[in-house]
C-alpha cells in the first residue's frame, strides 16, 4: 500500500518530492448568478447527442458523481476528497469538512476514469491543455460541440489563463458541473453569459497502447531505471505526476518511502525503463490487471 492523498506533501524519498495540488476557483461563481432550480435525476445525466465511445465514457464517469457535494479544492482522479476552506468565506468557509469535488477535479476525474486522459489540475491549466483535439471560440456557441467537450468560463474570455470554471457538455444545451460550495454535482443549462470562454475537445486524445494499462504517478523527479532496482542511474526522471502505460510487473528490489515498502516494479515500454510501484497512484501494491513480466 502507498499514500495516495495528493493534498498532502510527502517526504523526500530517493530524490522524489510530491507535487501539491491546485484548486479550481469555481466558488467564485457564487456571486455571479443565481443557482439553477435544482439538480436533475441521474437518468437525465447522459450524452444527449451522438458521441464517440470515449466521449460517452467521459460523460458517464462525470454523471456517476451526480449528487456528490461541491468542495473547494476537493476531488482527485480516484474520487471525492475533503477540500479546503475557501479563503473568501461564505458557503465554502468549511469545505475542509466536506468530501466532494470542485469543478476542475470533477473534470479531471471524468477524463481519467472514463478515458484514461490525464488532465492537469486547475481549470485555467485544463483550458490551456496542449492535448486538446479541437477548440471552439465563444462566438461559435454550442453548435459544433459534442458530449464530452469541456466548457470554459473566465473573467477575461479572451485569456485562457483567467478561466475559473469548467464543466462537461452533455448536448442539447445541458452540462454536468460541480458549480460552487453549498451545492452538489448537477446537470445545468449551459450559461452563455459574458464570461463564457469557449470549449475544448479532449475525446480522441492519445490512448494506452495495446497490451498496456494506464496509471498515474505521484511526485516530482521520479527516477525510471534500466533494471527493476536502484543500483544503476535513472534513464530519465518524470518532472511531475505523469500518466504512464504499464506493460507488466515483477517482484524485485524492495523500495521504502513514506513509511511504506514495496518490492513490485513495472515496465514502461514508452521509456524502455522500470518504475517502482511505490510511486504509482493505486491502493494496491501489486497493480490490478497487469500481468507478470
Amino acid at each position: 500500500m502507498r499514500r495516495t492523498d495528493l493534498n498532502r506533501t510527502l517526504a523526500t524519498a530517493g530524490g522524489l518530492l510530491l507535487a501539491t495540488t491546485l484548486a479550481c476557483t469555481g466558488t467564485a461563481m457564487a456571486a455571479a448568478s443565481p443557482l439553477p432550480a435544482k439538480a436533475v435525476a441521474a437518468a437525465d445525466c447522459r450524452p444527449l447527442a451522438n458521441a464517440s465511445a470515449q466521449a460517452q465514457a467521459i460523460v458517464n464517469a462525470a454523471c456517476s458523481q451526480l449528487g456528490v457535494p461541491y468542495s473547494w479544492g476537493g476531488g482527485s482522479i480516484h474520487g471525492p476528497t475533503y477540500g479546503q476552506d475557501y479563503p473568501g468565506g461564505g458557503p465554502g468557509a468549511h469545505d475542509s469538512q466536506v468530501k466532494g469535488f470542485d469543478c476542475s477535479h470533477l473534470v479531471q476525474y471524468a477524463a481519467w476514469q472514463g478515458a484514461g486522459i490525464a488532465l492537469p489540475e486547475g481549470s485555467w491549466n485544463q483550458a490551456k491543455w496542449n492535448g486538446a483535439t479541437a477548440r471552439f471560440t465563444r462566438d461559435q456557441g454550442l453548435g459544433p460541440l459534442q458530449p464530452g467537450d469541456l466548457l470554459l468560463w473566465g473573467s477575461n474570455p479572451a485569456d485562457l489563463g483567467s478561466v475559473h470554471h469548467i464543466a462537461i457538455y452533455l448536448g442539447g444545451g445541458k452540462m454536468v458541473e460541480a458549480r460552487e460550495s453549498g451545492t452538489v454535482v448537477m446537470v445545468s443549462d449551459v450559461r452563455l453569459n459574458s464570461e463564457y470562454a469557449g470549449a475544448l475537445r479532449i475525446a480522441g486524445a492519445e490512448q494506452p497502447p495495446a497490451g498496456t494499462k494506464r496509471f498515474m504517478t505521484w511526485g516530482t523527479g521520479v527516477g525510471l531505471r534500466p533494471d527493476p532496482g536502484t543500483q544503476r542511474p535513472p534513464v530519465t526522471r518524470l518532472p511531475g505526476p505523469t500518466a504512464v502505460d504499464v506493460q507488466c510487473q515483477v517482484h524485485a528490489e524492495m523500495v521504502t518511502a513514506e513509511g511504506y515498502a514495496n518490492d513490485a516494479w513495472s515496465y514502461l515500454p514508452k521509456y524502455k525503463a522500470w518504475i517502482s510501484n511505490i510511486y504509482i497512484q493505486d491502493p494496491a501494491a501489486w497493480l490490478p490487471g497487469v500481468p507478470n513480466c
